[in-house]
């Protein structure tokens, strides 16, 4: 009879199904230049070695990829490496895309020079491992480089309000958490000296609020998902809060909706 899964290869496995739900690849199209501005920063040469973690579609991986940097990419999500790998064969890059784990990166000891994650490794569920992992294949003095959304951002009373309908698992900790300072230098410890700054990202939409959840619910695999966990009342007032949200943060016209996005940049520089 076979082993029973333990409960957190279970939780990664729903979590794999997660983000290949939907096509993020659609969303990704439209945020590519926050890519480059973040990549700009990081002071790549070539010969580097990089690795994005959670790298996605590439649109962290690609830009790096530009600079002649060596550039490994891993995702657990399978549909995405693909789409990643495509993008490269257009733009005639090298790319090693390939499946892998945040929490368990397979990668030897003190091997890149810089590993990078822009909204990636702060969703997987054991924040200490992944600091432990990110640490661990960097070089001493190497550089982890993340961008991650702040418990204070529109991204991060999203996550709260789907929260509220589908309570994540007990001793998970919030993703948004690795947004706030404090606790980004508890992780790192005395593994890295972190610097942090909070930037904020413009995202525009030709929709009015009903139509941005509606977009989201149908691309973004995390909110395709919640909705669909949900009975007919729950999915009501899940998108009621949603909407209430974008209203809430719209800078632009009811029909043409504009937000500003606000996320913690770290960057750690291994001891």
């Amino acid at each position: 009879m076979a082993e029973a899964a333990s409960p957190i290869a279970e939780l990664k496995q729903r979590m794999r199904k997660m983000w290949m739900a939907g096509d993020f690849g659609e969303i990704a199209r439209r945020n590519e230049e926050w890519g480059y501005d973040f990549v700009s920063r990081l002071n790549l040469k070539p010969g580097m070695k990089v690795l994005d973690v959670g790298c996605g579609t590439g649109n962290q991986s690609i830009p790096a990829a530009k600079t002649g940097a060596g550039v490994t990419g891993v995702d657990i999500a399978t549909n995405l490496l693909e789409q990643a790998r495509e993008r490269a064969r257009r733009e005639n890059l090298t790319v090693d895309f390939r499946e892998g784990d945040a929490e368990d990166l397979p990668f030897s000891d003190g091997v890149f020079d810089v590993v990078l994650s822009m909204f990636g490794a702060m969703f997987a569920p054991r924040p200490e491992l992944v600091a432990s992992e990110l640490l661990r294949v960097a070089k001493p003095g190497g550089l982890i480089a993340m961008g991650n959304w702040t418990p204070e951002s529109l991204v991060g009373e999203m996550f709260r309000a789907t929260s509220r309908y589908l309570p994540p698992p007990p001793n998970v900790a919030p993703s948004y958490l690795w947004g706030d300072e404090t606790t980004v230098r508890q992780r790192f410890g005395f593994g890295a000296s972190v610097s942090t700054e909070r930037r904020v990202l413009p995202y525009s939409f030709p929709l009015d609020a009903e139509g941005v959840v509606e977009f989201f619910r149908q691309y973004f695999g995390p909110t395709a998902v919640a909705f669909g966990m949900l009975d007919e009342q729950g999915q009501q007032g899940l998108r009621t809060d949603l909407v209430r949200i974008y209203e809430k943060h719209n800078q632009g016209s009811r029909d043409a909706v504009t937000v500003s996005m606000e996320y913690l940049e770290v960057h750690a520089r291994k001891r």
